[in-house]
């Protein structure tokens, strides 16, 4: 029975998102896996807890014994047809457990016996895991970046998306990195995060881009992080500045965190989307209401209020115009001035998103012009 025991091939498979059969447990697969993971357990939760108590008071032979009579007839049945209809839908599929060994080798041996073959990953999960931390600790030591900054509302995240040679950090992280950059499904933990993070680079690298553009982003990305040795070589990368209209910003925060949100919570539940919308947006607020101070805090919230009744009442989602103008000349703005100016000394491009997009598709970092103001 093949079993894949070379590192370049696992990340291959990673890299050209191959299908992948995780028979480990559910409580295990929600603490990590990979974004093209199936999970299909050999044992449930409570299987396999009854197996590891067996095997702590009575050692490996008797606990091997219990699981074997608790996947057995009927159930050993519906599992075995579950992981065949799985290989049939998916014929070049990989399959794991944890440490590559006995639920893995059982499962792939059950599954021969039945005329269905598929080759192992030898150390299973925790190998793909060492795989994936290693290349992403070589990857963003080897990357040359272009961290891509400006005010909020800038479309930077619609401009890396425009790029090839990009990643899109709050894409991977599903957030949009500030108080009111809450999506309505939750955020990945923070090994799936780093999974995703490895295989979208590995991607990259196969393309050989001359640099990778990143998003200017702190270290948290609503609860989760940046690694550390990514956000490192951030904080020293060249920037480049985007620069638009007070109006333009406006209007873009109007349709990612308006609209677009508010058709995230309408599409799960329509009629409760308005009062969660509602929730959502005042909840964001005040969590930055010690920063913004008790008046200027009152104020936004007065204008929030009546633009949502606009929004749900009148269909007038143009009205939330005011609050944003207001918070971005009288919150973010002020803030980005004071972060931009300790920076100024990596600038190496200023201009408009058209500018951009010319200046990132023929520059050399090397060569380019620092813009120091």
């Amino acid at each position: 029975m093949q079993e894949i025991d070379k590192d370049q091939v696992l990340l291959q498979a990673l890299t050209d998102a191959t299908p992948l059969l995780d028979v480990r447990a559910p409580v295990e697969f929600a603490r990590g896996a990979f974004p093209t993971a199936t999970n299909l357990p050999l044992l449930t939760d409570a299987e396999r807890h009854e197996v590891g108590v067996r095997y702590k008071r009575t050692g490996k032979v008797a606990a091997i014994a219990l699981a074997e009579s608790l996947v057995s007839d009927d159930v050993k049945f519906m599992r075995i047809k579950a992981w065949q209809e799985y290989i049939a839908a998916n014929p070049n599929a990989i399959l794991y457990c944890f440490r590559g060994g006995l639920r893995s080798r059982t499962v792939q041996e059950w599954l021969a016996a039945e005329g269905c073959h598929v080759p192992r990953v030898a150390g299973g999960y925790k190998r793909l895991r060492r795989l994936m931390l290693e290349a992403l600790e070589r990857l963003c030591h080897e990357n040359d970046f272009i961290v891509v900054a400006g005010k909020t509302g800038s479309a930077k995240t619609h401009l890396i998306n425009s790029l090839p040679n990009s990643v899109d950090l709050e894409g991977l992280a599903h957030h949009r990195g500030s108080s009111f950059g809450r999506h309505y499904h939750k955020q990945p933990n923070q090994v799936n995060f780093e999974n995703n993070l490895a295989i979208a680079m590995l991607r990259l690298e196969q393309q050989q881009p001359n640099k990778v553009f990143l998003e200017d982003e702190s270290r948290a990305i609503g609860s989760l992080s940046v690694p550390q040795q990514l956000h490192a070589r951030m904080r020293e990368a060249p920037l480049a500045v985007i620069e638009t209209t007070m109006e333009e910003r406006v209007q873009t925060i109007m349709h990612d965190y308006i609209l677009y949100t508010f058709s995230e919570f309408a599409s799960v539940s329509k009629d409760n989307a308005p009062l969660a919308f509602s929730d959502h947006l005042l909840e964001a607020l005040e969590r930055i209401e010690r920063r913004l101070g008790g008046e200027k805090y009152r104020i936004i919230r007065e204008k929030m209020v009546i633009a949502l009744d606009a929004q749900f009442n009148k269909q007038d989602p143009q009205a939330h115009a005011e609050w944003i103008r207001e918070l971005l000349e009288g919150y973010y703005d002020p803030m980005y001035d004071y972060q931009l100016n300790k920076k100024l000394q990596r600038v190496v491009f200023r201009g408009t998103r058209e500018e951009f997009l010319r200046w990132s598709a023929h520059m050399d970092v090397s060569q380019s012009r620092r813009i120091n103001s």
